[in-house]
C-alpha cells in the first residue's frame, strides 16, 4: 500500500491484524471479503466497527484488514 494509506497492527490473544485505512466511503474489507461476508455474526461486526462509531467516522474511511490466527471473536 503506497500513497495515502495509513497502517497499523493490532493483536488480541493469538490473532494478529494489519489494518490499512484511507479517506473514503466507509467500505471495510477483511481478508479480501466484505466485513458482512467475513464475519457471520452481527456481534462481531459491531465489535469491529466500535472505534469508528465512537469517533463518528463510520463513513469516513475505507479500511482493508488482513487478519490471521485465533477465532472469530479474537479477530473482531
Amino acid at each position: 500500500m503506497i500513497g495515502e494509506w495509513n497502517n497499523g497492527t493490532g493483536r488480541r490473544k493469538s490473532s494478529v491484524a494489519r489494518v490499512f485505512l484511507k479517506k473514503g466511503s466507509g467500505k471495510i474489507t477483511v481478508n479480501g471479503k466484505d466485513i458482512q461476508e467475513y464475519f457471520g455474526r452481527e456481534t462481531s461486526i459491531m465489535i469491529a466497527k466500535q472505534p469508528l462509531v465512537l469517533t463518528n467516522n463510520t463513513g469516513a474511511f475505507d479500511i482493508q484488514i488482513n487478519v490471521h490466527g485465533g477465532g472469530e471473536s479474537g479477530q473482531a
